[in-house]
C-alpha cells in the first residue's frame, strides 16, 4: 500500500513546479495520516481483544472467556479414555516432544489437573466438530469417536500452547471454552509435481502445514506434459521414459530459453502409500490427478500408440498446451483403465481427479479413429467427443466405487452423470454445475492460484506465471456465489488453493508462494463469515506465524509491514 501511494506520480517532477510539489506533499501527508489511523485502529482493537481472540487460525466458531489459567508441563497427565485413534495418539506424542519438548505422561484413570479426551454424547455432532474446555483444574477435549474432531481439538490446543509463555517448561494457557466445526467439507490445497518435482520429505512437510490449518484434502497433480510422476507397474515406460525430460524452460515464457539438463523423478507405489498413510494420520485425504484426455505428452512419449498420430515424441520441455492428446480408440481406453486400476488401489479416498482441461481438438479432427468414434456414437462435434471420453472414464471409476472430479472444461459437450466439477476459469463453471445438481469445488484463478504474484511491485518478487492474488483478496474470497439459490448452494463442497510449479523451482519457493495465503484460505473454508475480520486476522497472523519458524518454513513476510 505504501509503495502504491509513493508511486502515485510515476514521472520525474521538476523541482520548480510548485503545483506538483504541493501535490506530492499532500500525497505524503495523506500517507502519513492513513498510516497513523491504521496503527491507531489496530492498537484500539488489540487493546479490546481478549487472549483467546488472538490465538487461532482459522478462527473457531465460538470462543468464550473463562477465569483463570491452566499450567501445562511435563508433570501434566493425559487421559485418553480409549477414544483417540492410534494415529491421533502418535501424532500428539510426537509433536509434544518435537515442538514443545514435553514428555508424554499417560494416565490409566483420570485425575484432576489432567488433560482428558471425552466421547461426545451427541451422536448428531459433526465428525469434524470438537469442544475444548480449558479450566484451572484441567483441560477437556470432546468429539465423536472415529472422526477428525479430536485431531482438530488437538490442533486448537497446540495453538494455545504455542501462543502461551513458556516458564521453565510450563505453559500458561488462558482459560476458555471453544465450540467449533468447519463451514465446508472440502478444504483443499493442491500441488503440481510435474513441472517441477519435489522429494518425499517435502511432500510430508507440505501435508503437515495443511494439517496445522485444518485442511482435509491434498490434491496431488501427478501427471502432465512435462512429466509422469507415479509408478504404474503394468506400464513401466511411463516412469522410465515419461518421468524424464531433456531440458526445461528457463525464465519468462516469452523468452523461449531452455537448458539441456535431464530433469525428472517419480514416486514409487510404496512411496505413494507412505504419503497416503501419512496424510490419513492427519485426517487429510489425498486426491490424485491423472490428466486426460489432454496434457498427455509424457504418457505418449512413453507409449506412442496412445496418440492419434502414433509418432514418437519427447517429454515436453516447455510450459503450455499441446496438440498431442489421448486418442479415443479402444486400445487407449483399455490402457487408461489399467492405469486407473492401479491408481484406485493406491488411493482410498472417494475422488479421482481426471483433469479434463485444456484439450486441443486438432488431432481429433484429423484422426480416422476419432472421426469414426464420432460417427458411431452419433456425436455432434469434438466437444461432445470429449464428453464421451470423460463419461466413459467416469463409468469405469464408478464401477470401482470411486467418484470422478475434473476441471470445469468437463462441462463442455455435456457433463458426466455423477461427476464433480472443480471451477478454475472463474466461478461460472461452478455455478453451472451446481444448477445441474453436481457437486462443486470452487478454485477460481483469482484469487485461488497461489502461483500468481502476491505483492506489488512484481519486479521485487520471484518470477511467476502472472496474475496478482494478494493476501487480502484470498481472505475476502467467498466460495458460495450469490447467483445460486439456497437449494443450489448445498452443492458447493468447498474450495481449494492451487500451486502450479512452472516457475516454482524448489520446496522453499513453494512455501514462499503458499504461505501465508493458505492461512487466509483456511479461515475462508473453516470459519463462518460472521466470525471473519480482516484486521483481526492480520493481528493473529503476525503473532502466530512464528509457529512455523521451528519448521523452517520460508513464508512470505510482506504482511508483517501492514
Amino acid at each position: 500500500m505504501q509503495e502504491n501511494i509513493i508511486n502515485y506520480f510515476p514521472i520525474k517532477l521538476n523541482k520548480r513546479d510548485n503545483k506538483r510539489k504541493t501535490q506530492i506533499t499532500m500525497t505524503k501527508k495523506r500517507r502519513i495520516r492513513f498510516q497513523f489511523c491504521f496503527v491507531l485502529l489496530s492498537y484500539v482493537l488489540s487493546a479490546q481483544l481478549q487472549p483467546y481472540d488472538t490465538i487461532f487460525i482459522p478462527q473457531p466458531a465460538v470462543t468464550e472467556k473463562a477465569n483463570g489459567v491452566f499450567y501445562l508441563s511435563n508433570s501434566t497427565g493425559w487421559f485418553t479414555g480409549n477414544v483417540l485413534t492410534q494415529a491421533d495418539l502418535d501424532y500428539l506424542r510426537g509433536i509434544l516432544n518435537i515442538q514443545f519438548n514435553l514428555k508424554w505422561l499417560e494416565l490409566s484413570t483420570y485425575k484432576p489437573g489432567a488433560i482428558r479426551f471425552t466421547e461426545a454424547s451427541d451422536t448428531g455432532m459433526d465428525l469434524e466438530a470438537y469442544e475444548l474446555n480449558i479450566a484451572p483444574d484441567g483441560i477437556e477435549i470432546t468429539a465423536r469417536k472415529g472422526g477428525a474432531g479430536f485431531f482438530y481439538g488437538i490442533q486448537c490446543l497446540l495453538q494455545c500452547m504455542a501462543a502461551s509463555q513458556n516458564h521453565a517448561g510450563s505453559f500458561a494457557l488462558p482459560c476458555m471454552k471453544v465450540k467449533d466445526a468447519p463451514r465446508f467439507k472440502w478444504r483443499g490445497m493442491h500441488l503440481d509435481v510435474c513441472r517441477h518435482f519435489f522429494p518425499l520429505d517435502f511432500i510430508k512437510k507440505y501435508i503437515d502445514l495443511l494439517a496445522m490449518y485444518k485442511f482435509n484434502t491434498f490434491h496431488w497433480h501427478l501427471t502432465d506434459d512435462q512429466g509422469w510422476r507415479i509408478e504404474i507397474k503394468k506400464f513401466p515406460k511411463l516412469t522410465e521414459v515419461g518421468a524424464w525430460r531433456n531440458g526445461s524452460m528457463l525464465g519468462a515464457y516469452a523468452d523461449q530459453n531452455f537448458d539441456t539438463l535431464r530433469y525428472g523423478g517419480f514416486y514409487t507405489q510404496d512411496e505413494i502409500r507412505e504419503v497416503v498413510k501419512y496424510a490419513a494420520q492427519r485426517h487429510i485425504v489425498v486426491v490424485p490427478e491423472i490428466e486426460m484426455p489432454g496434457h498427455a505428452v509424457a504418457a505418449i512419449a512413453a507409449y506412442p500408440f496412445l496418440s492419434c498420430t502414433g509418432r514418437q515424441i519427447q517429454v515436453e520441455k516447455a510450459w503450455g498446451v499441446f496438440n498431442e492428446v489421448f486418442c479415443t480408440k479402444d486400445s487407449v481406453f483399455d490402457f487408461l483403465e489399467q492405469v486407473l486400476e492401479e491408481v484406485v488401489a493406491l488411493f482410498p479416498g472417494q475422488y479421482i481427479h481426471i483433469g479434463g482441461d485444456e484439450c486441443p481438438k486438432l488431432n481429433w479432427k484429423e484422426c480416422r479413429h476419432c472421426q469414426k468414434r464420432l460417427r458411431d456414437e452419433h456425436l455432434k462435434d469434438e466437444h461432445e467427443l470429449q464428453s464421451y471420453f470423460v463419461k466413459r472414464i467416469e463409468n469405469f471409476l464408478n464401477s470401482k466405487g470411486k467418484k470422478m472430479i475434473g476441471w470445469d472444461e468437463i462441462l463442455e459437450g455435456g457433463l458426466a452423470p455423477n461427476a464433480a466439477v472443480m471451477s478454475w476459469r472463474g466461478t461460472s463453471g461452478g455455478i453451472a454445475a451446481a444448477k445441474l445438481k453436481h457437486h462443486v469445488v470452487m478454485s477460481p484463478g483469482k484469487p485461488c492460484y497461489f502461483d500468481h504474484y502476491q505483492y506489488q511491485p512484481k519486479t521485487n518478487e520471484p518470477l511467476a506465471i502472472g496474475g496478482y492474488n494478494p493476501l487480502d483478496s484470498v481472505y475476502a474470497f467467498e466460495p458460495v456465489p450469490k447467483e445460486l439459490s439456497a437449494s443450489e448452494q448445498k452443492y458447493i463442497l468447498g474450495a481449494q488453493g492451487n500451486v502450479w510449479t512452472e516457475y516454482i523451482l524448489n520446496p522453499k519457493q513453494v512455501e514462499y508462494m503458499a504461505v501465508p495465503r493458505m492461512c487466509a484460505l483456511s479461515e475462508v473454508l473453516w470459519t463462518i463469515p460472521e466470525r471473519k475480520n480482516r484486521i483481526n486476522f492480520l493481528m493473529r497472523l503476525k503473532r502466530r506465524i512464528k509457529m512455523l519458524d521451528p519448521m523452517q518454513v520460508n513464508y512470505a513476510k510482506h504482511f508483517l509491514k501492514q
